[in-house]
């Protein structure tokens, strides 16, 4: 069976403190290094109070501290909110600290709103720059020539000891990476729309690589497992509400799982959240195996990347494990 992994936004629910996140991050972390997932990913984002992984560098640091086995990386650094030096020398300095454990992956969306591109002192052309930044990065990160002007410190020269990906949720990133080598993460636990084809894009286009001699890619889902059909969905109901709530510009923390999701989003909602969660897996442990395999069936992906906003740590360690439990049976 492919790899098995794990993605996480470190999210803050209703009545719970970025503290407490913190905490529950690190016991997810424990757990999945011993369940056997093989990697822990990040994502950033700002300005947004039930996300508390926006210092992503910091956060991946901690939680390879934390584990033993599993590998730890963003998923991503949105790259148009940083210079790519200081990136490579982020990442240079967990590689270094953590040798074959940490991974970089880039996406072209700020991950934030127009005021707080602003506050990060960067520009809304900076995305239209992507690909040359990409290249630049990748630059740092190779064997330093002589009388090279600008070296990162520590990075330069790590090549392989850092795993690069490309990031995306339509066939932009999908053509990057086939262009580029890399490998190609897309992000279909919340936008799926050009998911399939972006892996075909991908697919057909990729030229082999110093990084990559053949195409590899990673599809996220949403997985929700609980002991019972009817609690996974009750559980479920946060992440509705989380895109429910989007939709209407009231960013806040995740909402607490309710009875009857119908009583809160309208009718004219209901569609479009339906359709950005579409890749998902909600039920007992053999439904969500069943749910999994089609998926993988389908898209053939080289790596299964699983996400799970719920508002209980507890159930969500508890959804990770039956996860997991899931996934071995297919084996």
């Amino acid at each position: 069976m492919i790899p098995l992994s794990l993605l996480d936004l470190a999210p803050v629910g209703e009545g719970q403190s970025i503290a407490q996140a913190f905490a529950d991050m690190g016991q997810l972390a424990r757990l999945a290094d011993q369940l056997g997932y093989h990697r822990y990913w990040l994502a950033e984002h700002h300005n947004m109070p039930g996300v508390a992984s926006a210092a992503t560098s910091v956060l991946i640091g901690h939680l390879a501290g934390l584990t033993s086995r599993i590998r730890v990386g963003a998923g991503g650094i949105m790259l148009p909110n940083h210079s790519p030096l200081q990136v490579a020398e982020q990442f240079g300095t967990l590689a270094s600290l953590y040798p074959g454990r940490i991974d970089l992956g880039l996406g072209r969306a700020p991950g934030t709103d127009h005021a707080t591109i602003r506050a990060l002192r960067r520009y809304n052309d900076q995305a239209d720059r992507f690909p040359q930044d990409v290249q630049e990065l990748l630059h740092y990160l190779a064997p330093v020539q002589p009388g090279q002007a600008v070296q990162a410190v520590p990075g330069g020269g790590i090549g392989d000891g850092l795993p690069v990906w490309m990031l995306g949720s339509s066939t932009f990133g999908a053509r990057l990476a086939a262009h580029l080598g890399l490998p190609y993460a897309f992000a279909s636990h919340f936008a799926p729309d050009q998911l399939r084809a972006a892996l075909a894009v991908y697919r057909s286009e990729f030229r082999a690589s110093a990084r990559l001699a053949s195409p590899y890619a990673v599809v996220a889902m949403n997985v929700v497992a609980a002991d019972s059909r009817e609690q996974a969905r009750h559980l479920f109901t946060s992440l509705q509400q989380l895109f429910v709530n989007l939709r209407r510009g009231a960013i806040g923390k995740l909402p607490a799982p309710v009875d009857d999701i119908d009583q809160v989003w309208l009718p004219h909602e209901r569609p479009g959240v339906e359709r950005a969660l579409a890749v998902s897996a909600v039920g007992d442990v053999a439904d969500v195996a069943a749910q999994m395999r089609a998926v993988v069936d389908e898209l053939a992906p080289d790596e299964l990347m699983i996400t799970a906003n719920i508002h209980d740590p507890a159930a969500r360690r508890h959804s990770f494990a039956l996860a997991m439990q899931a996934w071995q049976s297919l084996s």
